[in-house]
């Protein structure tokens, strides 16, 4: 199979930026304030005095939602890492756009299993 000499560039190209990163983080980081339980709280008072605000970096592991709260200066130290996780999944996602149209423009990706092609009426 012969790829293009665009493809191939662009490939090389999506692959360096890949190879640039270094640490990444998944999931989400969200700044929020909350209410406690206790009833006389501020926090419950009109208007409301929210408690925070607290880092939350929110994942999945083995299908579960897992959260931590990060301090100030950990979010400082781990934000580039969270940025990395965000270019990460963009370059990944252009790579895949690029061998999709490859696999899509391939004359031999019309034929159906055992080597048919499909009919012109057929959905």
């Amino acid at each position: 199979m012969r790829i293009d000499r665009v493809s191939t560039a662009e490939s090389r190209r999506l692959a360096r930026a890949l190879g640039k990163v270094s640490f990444v983080l998944p999931g989400t980081l969200s700044r929020r304030s909350t209410r406690c339980g206790r009833p006389g709280c501020h926090c419950h008072s009109d208007p409301p005095q929210l408690h925070g605000p607290y880092w939350w970096w929110t994942r999945k592991v083995r299908a579960k939602t897992v959260t931590r709260l990060l301090t100030d200066e950990q979010v400082a130290d781990y934000q580039e890492w969270f940025d990395n996780a965000k270019q990460v999944r963009s370059l990944i996602t252009e790579l895949e756009k690029l061998s999709l149209k490859i696999v899509e423009d391939d004359p031999r990706s019309a034929r159906r299993p055992g080597g048919r092609r499909p009919s012109p009426t057929s959905s």
